[in-house]
């Protein structure tokens, strides 16, 4: 399979091309600047081992058309919504794997909301209900993602409208060698966004031995 990833060149959106690349999956790794997002892929090819699925940089809208099924939009929060613009005519018959986090541009310690709720809840309203739009991979350190010699130290919790889709999206995630959880409809992505701003302060704090931290559902000892 192919999976896009927009707003690729970012250093989110970079860790996963490699993770993905790496679990079998090829990237169309998209940019406004198809020269730029061809760099950034050949960078990425090079330090994938013998064996990876290929990363492909072009520009947004033909890394759109290239995905098979899923197209993961991975850009600033300041940004959403434009890039959205740009590319949904072409998500038709499509998922929408929406990672973005709406930080406060004074302080990515904390939150700004949309009227909406939420950006993947922004999302599904712009793209309508045709388009089935999932929130995933919202608490995820890019850090993390691009140390390909350590495993992601997370579990995804993934949210959106409709069972099936939700599904395909754990699936995918699960190539990535971490857990993915059933975190219900779209309106859950209010509270599973809410979380990064939380970590960024922990993982930033001083009175911590540690930087790049994740969360992971804990069962009761057995």
């Amino acid at each position: 399979m192919t999976l896009a990833i927009i707003g690729g060149t970012g250093p989110q959106g970079q860790g996963l091309a490699l993770r993905f690349a790496r679990a079998g999956v090829s990237v169309a790794l998209g940019s406004r600047d198809a020269g730029r997002a061809a760099d950034i892929a050949a960078e990425l090819a090079a330090k994938l081992p013998r064996g990876s699925a290929a990363v492909t940089g072009m520009r947004n809208d033909a890394a759109v058309a290239a995905a098979e099924e899923m197209v993961l939009l991975s850009v600033p929060w300041s940004g959403h919504n434009s890039t959205l613009e740009g590319i949904k005519d072409g998500l038709s018959g499509k998922i929408l794997i929406d990672i973005v986090v709406p930080l406060a541009a004074s302080d990515p310690k904390k939150v700004d909301m949309p009227p909406e709720g939420s950006a993947t809840e922004a999302a599904q309203a712009m793209l309508g209900p045709d388009i089935p739009v999932m929130g995933a991979l919202h608490n995820v350190s890019a850090h993390t993602l691009n140390n390909l010699d350590a495993a992601i130290n997370c579990d995804v919790l993934v949210c959106g409208n409709g069972l099936a889709p939700r599904r395909k999206v754990m699936e995918l995630m699960e190539k990535l060698g971490v857990r993915a959880y059933n975190a219900g409809d779209v309106q859950s992505a209010r509270c599973i966004e809410a979380i990064t701003p939380i970590l960024i302060r922990i993982n930033t704090s001083r009175q911590v031995p540690f930087s790049h931290a994740g969360i992971r559902i804990w069962p009761p000892d057995p």
